[in-house]
């Protein structure tokens, strides 16, 4: 049986989360910008046309910004996470067979779709995420996952096309892999993109017919399995199941520097405690704790230090984690740095369920994983940081917390947030 992969890509995603919620931005220029208020991360078309660059500091761009009424918003994850969500939900209708590949990306096998018209299938979908969730999409059908990932990217750009592209046994096959630069190929990167195009392949097609030995030398056997996949011959199945972590970080960039220890402190404690939550969305556990702490890298008076953990159960406790992250920074702390930015890494992952208790455990396990599950599950329900340790701090004006401060609604996931509708 012939294999058969789509990709749905949620356009601009960001952006039209925000216009789902506010339709007078349709039209008009609008940029989402990155922790702090930085940088620019999603910009709708509009914004795009007026040469606002992907990652562009937002203070560069102030006079495009003001001259034409760009519309800026700072980051709102919860929104975006949540209508992820959603359409993640709506694909799982179309067929069981799905990898969800990033935020707004997912890859769906159809090779059990039998004798159906694929282009028509993609129009369905494609408007049934519109229709139930506002959020406008891009369907790539293809052979293997680097076409499909190729189609999805020629159906944005595409009025013919109208948002879906199948490449399946078609005769423009060869037209579309031409009109795709090498560097717009899922899997080339920035360096390899330089490599290929210095030795004459500019583009898909181009790659396709090169010698497999030669991009082999440079590129290994994933080149070599590229060049199967721009063939039409699928090396890259479906990952049903993510791969495991091998380490998480917390970190977080100042919007202004710390020198006082009691604020790092609250700092590393918040990043120790999330770091915990996300272990135990995972059903893992860390056996070490690194914390680590830097000034501006730029600055004459530059400072950079870590300190290791070792926890002598495998933990996912958030008290275990904070007190471990705390230790690690009374140890490497400086006075007189202005530090500008802090976090933690959890090494040494397991599975929950193969922790393995000592004797020498002072920690009733039992009572702690009840009291997790009971955390996490009011946080969930009322809302994060609704039930948080006193070490993370209690005033809201702390200079290490992440700043928004053009942040639309949590529309979909808190109650006072709700749209109205008059």
């Amino acid at each position: 049986m012939a294999s058969v992969f789509a990709l749905v890509d949620c356009n601009n995603f960001y952006v039209s989360c925000e216009r789902v919620f506010n339709p007078r931005l349709i039209g008009k220029p609008v940029i989402v910008l990155s922790n702090n208020d930085g940088c620019a991360v999603a910009r709708s078309n509009e914004a795009k046309a007026l040469g606002i660059k992907m990652a562009v500091p937002l203070f560069q761009i102030e006079d495009i910004v003001r001259k034409n009424r760009v519309q800026v918003f700072s980051s709102n994850y919860a929104l975006y996470a949540d209508m992820s969500n959603r359409v993640m939900r709506i694909l799982t209708q179309f067929t069981p067979k799905m990898e969800v590949y990033s935020i707004d990306e997912a890859f769906l096998d159809l090779s059990d779709s039998g004798g159906i018209d694929l282009t028509e299938y993609g129009r369905k979908l494609k408007q049934r995420v519109e229709k139930w969730t506002g959020i406008p999409v891009s369907v790539g059908i293809a052979p293997t996952k680097t076409l499909a990932k190729l189609a999805g990217h020629l159906a944005k750009k595409s009025e013919k096309a109208a948002g879906v592209l199948n490449l399946c046994r078609s005769p423009y096959q060869e037209k579309a892999l031409a009109s795709v630069k090498v560097a717009d190929v899922w899997g080339v990167g920035r360096r390899y993109a330089k490599f290929l195009t210095a030795n004459g392949i500019d583009n898909a097609l181009q790659l396709r017919e090169a010698e497999a030995e030669f991009i082999r030398k440079k590129m290994g056997i994933n080149g070599v399995r590229l060049i199967n996949e721009l063939k039409g011959i699928s090396c890259y199945p479906l990952e049903n199941s993510p791969p495991s972590k091998k380490s998480i970080t917390v970190s977080r960039t100042f919007r202004q520097a710390i020198t006082a220890q009691s604020e790092l402190l609250e700092a590393v404690s918040a990043y120790a405690a999330a770091g915990a939550e996300k272990l135990r969305k995972d059903r893992a556990v860390a056996g070490v704790l690194t914390v680590y702490v830097l000034t501006n890298r730029f600055s004459d008076n530059y400072y950079y230090n870590s300190a290791a953990f070792n926890l002598p159960v495998r933990s996912s406790d958030s008290s275990e984690l904070i007190h471990a992250a705390r230790k690690g920074l009374e140890k490497i702390y400086r006075k007189d740095y202005q530090y500008k930015k802090a976090g933690i890494i959890l090494n040494d992952l397991g599975p929950e369920s193969l922790v393995q208790a000592s004797f020498l455990d002072s920690v009733d396990r039992r009572r702690s994983k009840k009291l997790m599950l009971t955390l996490d599950e009011i946080n969930r329900g009322m809302g994060a940081g609704t039930i948080k340790y006193g070490a993370v701090g209690l005033s809201r004006r702390q200079r290490w917390k992440t700043s928004f401060n053009q942040r639309s609604k949590a529309y979909t996931t808190r109650w006072e947030q709700l749209p109205e509708v008059s």
